[in-house]
């Protein structure tokens, strides 16, 4: 087929490299937010008498059966029409003739995938916000059932103080609503519309770009032409919030994947989340945590496309910002295929409370209060720090923790030591006299959870 830009060329275009140049593979995707990009700067050329209103409206009206057409799988896009831009310019002026021809006077196909790929991800961001808003829900639902669940924090996964799984699984809700937050913030910035900006110069027509901006419900317009059709600091600031959202799956995924073996017993995944071995029997595998895992690095490894595409880049518009696409399209798609089935996992999945406060009691969880009654009791903390070594290296020893010490050997540590001592480093003492705001208290975890609970549901 001939060429929209060919007018230049005495050749035809190479098959292999039409079908090397060609992105329509995986920018068809964009059909909705190109052909809606069109329709309203098909309006607002018919506004400013630039192409006559009848051929605006004609135009408009073919865009939308051509939209309708390819949602009922009656359109065959051509690799030789290239990308989706041409590929819908070159069915429009099929079907309407000259008049389609009208529809790109006063732009250019750099702004106009400037504006579509601003579009495309301004849906995406939002329908991943629901995905992880939806997650933070299941977190505070959790959350709320286990506030009383006492469970051993850990520090380099050696065993340090008593929690909770209510406070451990408001640690993750935390990383979440920062996700949330920057990917409010990247919507924000990515919601300025680059359209009227040209090949890199702008046009002479008295394009309104303001009334464009608000038919396609942008907040402003960009301010430079040359920065209009080059920034894709967007699409790389997108892949980084992904980068990190993977990140906090993943490293959730990890202690999932510690929680649910044998050796730490503290959660057993629905069957429905696992697999099994094609050998061993026994087997039931966490391959939903270990798969998103996995596919972090492949987040990551967009990041690291897109920022590497664009190093070396000359303003204004490059071939290369074509690779944009399959990098930032790939890891929408990991990320959107990732939360809904670690949210069911975890929504999922029985908590052994048992092998929990199991867990808690090992290890001298509550070593610190020791520490911190003696303290309490008048004794300097660094002395207080050395006289509880010492009691941990005694029980170790007598292969015993603190708590089954008796008052005749407690005291042969330090005489401060009265018979209250018991209540106090009890693993329930331990967590609910932490009710600083942020501590894992029962009382402080409750309020910080309907805090949220209130602020997700005015979201």
């Amino acid at each position: 087929m001939a060429k929209l830009w060919g007018g230049r060329f005495s050749k035809a275009t190479d098959t292999q490299v039409d079908d090397f140049n060609s992105s329509i593979r995986f920018d068809a995707r964009m059909y909705a937010q190109d052909i809606e990009g069109s329709q309203a700067h098909a309006r607002m050329l018919g506004k400013q008498g630039i192409i006559p209103e009848a051929d605006a409206a004609l135009i408009v009206k073919t865009l939308g059966e051509i939209r309708q057409d390819i949602e009922d799988g009656k359109v065959e896009f051509l690799i030789d029409a290239e990308d989706i831009h041409m590929n819908i310019e070159t069915i429009l002026i099929s079907r309407i003739g000259n008049v389609g021809k009208r529809l790109h006077t006063g732009r250019s196909r750099n702004d106009q995938v400037a504006l579509d790929i601003r579009m495309y991800l301004r849906h995406e961001i939002d329908t991943i916000q629901a995905e992880v808003k939806a997650l933070r829900t299941t977190l505070l639902s959790l959350a709320s059932e286990h506030l009383a669940t006492i469970m051993p924090g850990y520090t380099h996964l050696q065993k340090a103080q008593p929690i909770t799984l209510a406070h451990h699984l408001m640690a993750y809700y935390e990383m979440f609503h920062r996700d949330g937050s920057r990917l409010d913030d990247c919507r924000k910035r990515l919601n300025i519309m680059p359209l009227g900006s040209g090949a890199l110069a702008g046009t002479t027509y008295p394009l309104d770009r303001d009334f464009v901006a608000e038919q396609l419900n942008f907040d402003g317009i960009t301010q430079n032409s040359l920065d209009g059709v080059s920034d894709r600091d967007f699409v790389c600031e997108l892949a980084f919030d992904l980068s990190l959202i993977m990140t906090h799956l993943s490293r959730f995924s990890e202690e999932i994947i510690l929680w649910s073996s044998h050796e730490f017993s503290f959660i057993d995944l629905d069957d429905a989340y696992s697999t099994g071995s094609s050998i061993m029997p026994q087997k039931k595998n966490p391959d939903v945590a270990e798969l998103v895992r996995g596919k972090t690095g492949r987040v990551y490894g967009s990041l690291s496309g897109l920022l590497t595409m664009l190093k070396g880049l000359p303003l204004a518009y490059n071939k290369d910002m074509q690779e944009d696409k399959e990098q930032i399209f790939d890891a929408i798609d990991t990320v959107k295929m990732c939360l809904p089935v670690f949210r069911n996992m975890i929504a999922t999945m029985t908590v052994r409370k048992d092998r929990m406060l199991s867990g808690a009691k090992g290890g001298f969880t509550n070593a610190t209060d020791v520490a911190d009654y003696l303290v309490k009791h008048g004794l300097p903390f660094r002395d207080a720090h050395s006289v509880v070594g010492r009691m941990v290296a005694y029980c170790i020893e007598k292969d015993t923790v603190i708590d089954a010490l008796s008052m005749e050997e407690m005291q042969e540590f330090s005489p401060l030591i009265q018979e209250d001592i018991y209540d106090a480093i009890s693993l329930t003492t331990c967590v609910n006299e932490r009710k600083l705001v942020g501590g894992p208290a029962m009382e402080t975890m409750q309020n910080i959870i309907k805090r949220y609970q209130n602020e997700d549901a005015e979201a």
